[in-house]
């Protein structure tokens, strides 16, 4: 079968590396893609929210599945506007409907969901310009330190954490007043600070069965030791240590199997994943988020783990015949480290060509590519992450050094990475 991806992250470049294992997937196109990615099948220059030329592109090339990788076209609609489009009906899409898809579209909707059907989350309340006034006295009487959430898509950077009531309403006025992430924060979910330890879990769902994939903790800081600024994402681990039976059976009986049960009792039609991130205290989880896609760069530790047929569960899900897939997974530890951009996550510059990038993968490493292009015939930075090494190992500090060395190989104007990924672990 042929076979498209949408996206063109680290993500994406590995779920094109794990789908092209297959022997069920003939011929494989990826839009708009990298230079990674176009290692492995065919890059179609179309963006990811252009309905209309993907659709187009589907019919051209005869695909029978579209993968779906970021989260906004899923937002925006794409498994609708495909089951909604009689000419292309016919091609399965991998993601939730657009009324499910809000679990992460909207903060408030989630938080409601979560109550809705009895999820464990953090006590919260949404407020709007119409109720501004409400929201700065409601600061005033909140705990610190206090959470502040846009309540839309913010490209991973709508969340706040302040620790005076100054800093909390300073930020909720530039979120509601001055529109500091643009339409997602016309709406701010303020929500109690969680103590604990985060990590994540990844659930395959047909929208009745699910398999329940391996767990994952992501870096998001900037700086060593979890300094500086947020990121998307600087690396990643998998599997976590202090998962252990007792917290995962916590987590399916009081989060996974409530929010299965709670998409076909709202109604909600979903054939993908759902990232769930967690807060993990004394053997206990509490759910801090939904995603309705994986996440990047723990796709890139998650997928190296999972030792089946990756197309057969993809169809599995189309479907609806999860029940009847049995998830074989590697006992080795992953470790994944983030090249980013000279400047990133503020402002950064493109372009530079990257030196040594064509590293044989082996047993021990893959490298996947972000935020890549290929330009003549050499390969140039086009992201603010750009690179992510992945090490194979025993144990995190293992797979860690052996993540480390591969980048070490490899230069490009203004590369940085983090040395510590997995750092409380070793």
């Amino acid at each position: 079968m042929n076979i498209l991806i949408l996206g063109s992250g680290g993500r994406e470049h590995a779920f094109a590396w794990k789908i092209k294992q297959s022997p069920l997937c003939e011929h494989l196109y990826i839009a708009p893609g990298n230079a990674g990615t176009a290692q492995l099948g065919t890059n179609l220059n179309i963006a990811v929210n252009d309905f209309e030329s993907i659709a187009t592109a589907a019919l051209l090339h005869q695909i029978t599945l579209v993968f779906v990788g970021p989260e906004a076209p899923l937002v925006h609609g794409i498994v609708d506007y495909f089951l909604n489009t009689p000419c292309i009906a016919h091609i399965k899409v991998i993601g939730p409907s657009k009324a499910a898809a809000q679990l992460e579209g909207s903060k408030a909707f989630s938080k409601a969901f979560m109550q809705r059907h009895g999820v464990p989350t953090a006590a919260y309340k949404e407020f709007t310009a119409v109720n501004f006034i409400d929201g700065l006295d409601y600061l005033t009487k909140h705990s610190l330190p206090v959470v502040l959430k846009a309540d839309g898509l913010a490209a991973g950077k709508g969340v706040l954490i302040c620790n005076s009531v100054a800093e909390a309403q300073a930020e909720f006025e530039l979120m509601l007043k001055q529109s500091k992430f643009g339409e997602a924060s016309r709406k701010v979910v303020v929500e109690e600070f969680l103590q604990g330890i985060e990590m994540s879990v990844f659930v395959l769902t047909d929208g009745k069965n699910y398999v329940l994939l391996p767990e994952a903790k992501d870096y998001k800081r900037i700086g060593e030791g979890d300094t500086g600024l947020n990121t998307g994402g600087m690396g990643a681990v998998s599997p976590v240590p202090f998962m252990n039976e007792v917290l995962k059976k916590n987590i399916i009986q009081t989060i996974v199997e409530p929010t299965i049960a709670g998409l076909q009792i709202d109604n909600l039609p979903y054939k993908g994943f759902i990232f769930i991130g967690l807060m993990v205290q004394n053997n206990e989880a509490i759910v801090i988020e939904y995603n309705c896609r994986m996440g990047d760069p723990e796709t890139e530790v998650v997928l190296p783990r999972i030792e089946n047929d990756f197309v057969e569960m993809l169809l599995a899900t189309t479907n609806q015949t999860l029940n009847s897939t049995s998830l074989h997974t590697s006992s080795q530890t992953v470790v994944a480290t983030v090249a980013v951009s000279g400047g990133y996550p503020g402002h950064f510059v493109k372009g530079f060509a990257i030196e040594a990038i064509n590293i044989e993968n082996d047993k021990n490493s893959l490298l996947f590519h972000a935020g890549t292009l290929q330009s003549d015939n050499a390969v140039i930075t086009n992201g603010g992450r750009v690179l992510v090494s992945v090490g194979f190992g025993d144990n995190i500090a293992d797979a860690q050094k052996k993540s480390e060395a591969q980048l070490s190989k490899i230069h490009y104007e203004g590369i940085s990475y983090r040395r510590d990924i997995g750092y409380e672990f070793m």
